[in-house]
């Protein structure tokens, strides 16, 4: 394996080739991309299956087990995003806008690639193609560093995909792996100051904050998902269980999975019964409060303070039952992370309210939070989701990776 002093090295001199480079060459370079993951899905699959394996003898949980995990859908799923990319605009070279000075100064807002982006993330191999993929298609490098359980998955993927780059004319080291999965790689990735222009983490609550925490160089905090679903008084109640249930079982180990649902008292007889049945299907563990002992029955077990913080990434479902809108926007502000909240209701007053007073990247009205993703979202894909708000807010792009410059013409004005 390369030092990371070579690999930033190399990163920096792809960099420039990268963002000189045209929208057609880099849209040909994610078409080259496609094609070599159908091409070679047989391999990718069989090294997966080795990951999976690791993983499965490391007794990682199932839920995170899945996030290894890949098959022929995954693998289409990862196709069909870097084809989606190709049909979206370019945003380099844009001019955001421009005014002409009282001097006769022409001054233009252009947007430019941020330069060598640094990612390291966890478990999901999916994330090598995305963030590969949008990096290349917004003109930047890409330094990837993912963790030991998806080793195997994302060196044969950059193998795959800086074959195909070159073949489009980009340098192969558009995109590098970093193999050591060590904490000094990702140290050292922290502490790149002169070389990764930007850092993203994507994982759980302590890969995320340990960047945070150490980093040197500029970050984005991404990904920490403690989720609520709020169900009201003018709810829906087959609606309702329909939402929770996607948003619970559809797959508990991502970030927009919902981890606690919050119901108002006046139909929590009716719901939690009825949803009980429905989530036993999937042998979802509720962790409830008294009134909700009450109606379900000592069988579920006494939620701790703890439970309402928690991100469980597993079959596992906090219940509160509340005396209305206030209490769960209160309980909501108290616990949120930021990521996404939803609030199912037919009440109009009762949606603006809770979407007005909720402070999240994404808040919902009749709807899973499931859908808080690049894809969804028209992106085409996703390098993370930004739980700040600064610089970027939500799932994240190929705008989201871009910065901007100010482009000044004169004809020899200069300042008193």
């Amino acid at each position: 394996m390369a030092s990371f002093r070579i690999i930033g090295e190399n990163a920096c001199k792809a960099k420039n080739e990268i963002a000189a480079s045209s929208s057609g060459v880099r849209n040909s370079a994610l078409e080259e991309i496609a094609k070599a993951l159908d091409k070679h899905r047989r391999n990718i699959l069989d090294q997966n299956r080795i990951d999976v394996k690791n993983a499965d003898a490391m007794g990682i949980k199932s839920s995170l087990v899945d996030r290894v995990y890949l098959n022929e859908k995954r693998i289409d799923g990862m196709i069909d995003g870097v084809n989606k990319l190709i049909s979206l605009e370019d945003p380099i070279g844009v001019i955001e806008g421009g005014v002409i000075r009282p001097n006769g100064l022409r001054i233009v807002k252009k947007r430019v690639p941020m330069g060598v982006i640094g990612i390291i993330y966890e478990s999901r191999p999916n994330v090598t193609v995305d963030a590969a993929s949008l990096c290349i298609k917004s003109g930047n490098a890409v330094i990837l560093r993912g963790g030991k359980e998806a080793i195997y998955s994302n060196t044969v993927m950059v193998e795959i995909m800086r074959e195909a780059v070159s073949k489009a004319g980009l340098p192969r080291d558009s995109i590098q792996l970093i193999t050591d999965t060590t904490r000094d790689s990702a140290v050292s990735m922290m502490k790149a100051n002169g070389v990764i222009d930007l850092l993203i983490p994507r994982g759980g609550a302590g890969l995320i904050n340990s960047v945070v925490q150490n980093a040197t160089v500029p970050v984005i905090e991404t990904g920490v998902g403690n989720c609520h679903i709020y169900v009201d008084s003018d709810a829906n109640i087959g609606m309702a269980i329909d939402i929770i249930d996607n948003a619970k079982t559809s797959r508990p180990g991502v970030c927009n999975a919902a981890e606690t649902l919050i119901v108002h008292k006046s139909v929590a007889e009716e719901l939690l019964p009825a949803l009980k049945k429905r989530l036993d299907k999937s042998n979802v563990q509720l962790r409830g409060c008294e009134l909700t002992r009450m109606i379900l029955g000592d069988i579920i077990i006494p939620a701790a303070e703890s439970d309402y913080k928690e991100e469980f990434l597993d079959y596992i479902l906090a219940v509160r039952v509340v005396d209305n809108i206030y209490d769960a926007i209160e309980h909501i502000r108290r616990y949120s992370t930021g990521h996404s909240e939803c609030i199912v209701t037919d009440n109009i007053h009762a949606a603006e309210l809770f979407q007005n007073s909720i402070d999240a990247a994404a808040v919902y009205v009749n709807a899973s939070t499931r859908f808080t993703d690049g894809f969804e979202f028209g992106l085409g894909a996703e390098i993370g989701i930004s739980t700040q708000k600064l610089h970027a807010r939500g799932p994240m792009g190929i705008k989201e990776l871009t910065t901007y410059k100010y482009l000044i013409n004169g004809n020899g004005q200069i300042r008193e």
